[in-house]
């Protein structure tokens, strides 16, 4: 297994070769997340309006973009800025919808009880969009099964991968995001994007989850 620091290393490569697409996928994602949260201005139906673009544009998108296009950035594969936005409703788009609105959910239910169940069932559930991204034939309420698998053992080094960006989150909010879109956002999506294909490849090989449960 890679360490934190090597997979790191690794992302700030794959990124390097693609930045212009890395910077333009998170300025577009933004763009489209925080133009819908606008709709909450709407009187009487801004509520109802900002949970509709959340669930039936931004979490699918969100499976496109942090789980297919970051994962082939880091892979070093050849990405098209326009594919996860002209595939959004073309390709799969119930199940990725119905995945990330199930897991939505039960991180919601898990940190009612209290903070840390929240942040761990959300921990145990990463995997999901990437797995709904890189494996169509897997059903959405498997996907979080099989993500619950395979981050059995690696929650504690995915938190610690999350805190270890927490200067670079301050630093983003202190430019007003602008650090974020132009360096932060892929840099970050591409280190986790490192994790999954390592933890998918590492569960496969000790035999925690078969190959073709995720043809």
């Amino acid at each position: 297994m890679k360490s934190r620091q090597e997979l790191k290393t690794i992302a700030k490569a794959a990124i390097a070769q693609q930045r212009g697409v890395g910077i333009l996928l998170i300025l577009l994602f933004s763009l489209i997340y925080f133009g819908g949260a606008l709709l909450s201005v709407i009187p009487v139906l801004g509520i109802l309006l900002v949970y509709g673009t959340i669930f039936f544009i931004d979490l699918p998108l969100m499976v496109n973009i942090f789980g297919g296009s970051f994962v082939k950035i880091q892979k070093g594969e050849t990405v098209n800025v326009g594919d996860p936005f002209t595939e959004l409703f073309s390709v799969n788009y119930m199940r990725k919808v119905g995945g990330m609105a199930w897991m939505t959910l039960w991180v919601t239910l898990w940190s009612l009880l209290f903070v840390i169940p929240g942040i761990i069932k959300g921990l145990s559930y990463m995997m999901a969009p990437y797995i709904l991204a890189n494996h169509p034939n897997v059903k959405a309420k498997e996907a979080l099964k099989l993500s619950m698998r395979m981050t059995n053992g690696y929650k504690m080094e995915l938190f610690v991968a999350c805190l270890s960006f927490i200067g670079w989150f301050i630093l983003s909010s202190l430019t007003l995001g602008v650090l974020w879109i132009v360096y932060v956002g892929p840099y970050f999506s591409a280190t986790f994007a490192g994790y999954f294909l390592q933890i998918r490849d590492k569960a496969i090989a000790d035999g925690v989850i078969q190959a073709s449960e995720l043809e």
